[in-house]
């Protein structure tokens, strides 16, 4: 059958599809009814109702992520931040310890800085790429290790198999927030990672026209999640499950032309003379740049970089370009630039940002689906 290929093109197009198609309809319908005929179902959380995320629209969705990641599961939700935070309101409880990544997005560490600790649940950051350090900061009660495959802003990439390891020797729950690097370039569950967490906002539907999130892996795991889910009511909308199911199919197309296109874009900036750094794993001067190599298919659309000149410069040059939009967010096929200090990590202080390594003049880019020519030469006016 086409749904079980092993090529992701295929199971893009293909996995998790009805089977009969519904009335012969070759894109799935949207099923905007609240609830469904009762038929029979023993427990609660079987009931098909919008809230318990089993409408047709969602259970083709979790087929088809749980087939792209070569996972056992698959749950869509809200938003990229419902997928988070159930998630960790799932695996821990009050007087549990975890260990976090020192550089996150700006929401999760929110969350895990001011929001979990009144649940009574503990954490401390680890450095990404030191493995021997983490062993100082277990505790007998340390469940779990959270980090992100390519670290939002500044395109850290921890040691994800040291992750692994630790964690398996550790009795561990392992949590990735894969959304930088999307299936196309890395699947979790193929190195052993327990969770997959992703904002569907981004790279999975690719449109920048909804808000959407996903929990990929182990069965017993995404259940538990489901469940808890379904009583926070973090619930996806049937519409914005069909865009997201419409958006996901062209994944690859987009992300690969994304990979080459940040690649030729951060050597050109990398050698631009009023560029102080540039933050991207494809490139060799990157401190990760061997592990990316082996173990991602591509570096995403993501990168950052400093200019020479501070906040000023930042922006002059945010002002000048004409090709990217300035807007936060990201994954989308239009080019966007924005400062993180002023949009993804505004909630933290600069304090936190500083021992994070994000600088105010910070400049993050997700490139789109432009012609990499086109994008240097706005970027090369934009510089002078």
């Amino acid at each position: 059958m086409a749904g079980n290929s092993e090529h992701l093109e295929t199971k893009l197009i293909h996995a998790g599809e009805p089977d009969p198609r519904i009335g012969g309809a070759v894109s799935i319908p949207i099923f905007q009814s609240a609830m469904f005929e009762y038929g029979g179902e023993a427990s609660y959380h079987e009931i098909k109702y919008i809230r318990l995320n089993n409408t047709p629209n969602h259970t083709a969705l979790h087929r088809k992520l749980a087939s792209l990641e070569n996972a056992e599961a698959a749950l869509v939700t809200s938003s990229g931040m419902a997928a988070i935070s159930t998630a960790l309101l799932t695996l821990l409880q009050s007087g549990d310890h975890f260990l976090a990544q020192s550089c996150l997005y700006g929401g999760t560490y929110d969350l895990v800085t001011r929001d979990l600790g009144l649940y009574g649940i503990s954490f401390d950051f680890i450095d990404g790429a030191d493995p021997g350090s983490w062993t100082a900061q277990l505790k007998p009660n340390t469940k779990a290790i959270y980090v992100e495959t390519m670290a939002n802003p500044l395109m850290d990439v921890p040691d994800l198999k040291g992750v692994i390891e630790f964690a398996r020797r550790h009795g561990l729950v392992t949590l990735v927030d894969n959304t930088f690097a999307s299936p196309v370039n890395f699947r979790p569950a193929e190195w052993g990672f327990d969770l997959s967490l992703h904002s569907c906002t981004k790279y999975l539907n690719g449109h920048s026209d909804i808000v959407a999130g996903a929990v990929i892996g182990k069965a017993d795991l995404v259940e538990r999640i489901t469940h808890k889910l379904n009583l926070l009511g973090g619930t996806l909308d049937p519409h914005a499950c069909f865009l997201l199911h419409r958006g996901i199919k062209t994944l690859a197309l987009r992300v690969r032309h994304q990979n080459d296109c940040a690649l030729a874009l951060a050597t050109f900036l990398a050698e631009h003379p009023a560029v102080r750094m540039v933050n991207y794993p494809g490139l060799e001067s990157h401190p990760a740049h061997a592990i990316a190599q082996t173990m991602f298919d591509g570096c995403s659309g993501m990168l950052s970089f400093e200019l020479h000149g501070g906040v000023a410069a930042a922006e002059r040059f945010m002002s000048n370009v004409q090709l990217p939009i300035v807007a936060p967010s990201l994954g989308g096929i239009e080019t966007l630039v924005t400062r993180p200090a002023t949009t993804s990590h505004s909630g933290l202080t600069p304090e936190e940002r500083q021992r994070a390594g994000i600088s105010e003049e910070l400049i993050r880019v997700s490139v789109g689906i432009e012609h990499p020519q086109d994008l240097i030469a706005d970027f090369t006016q934009a510089l002078a």
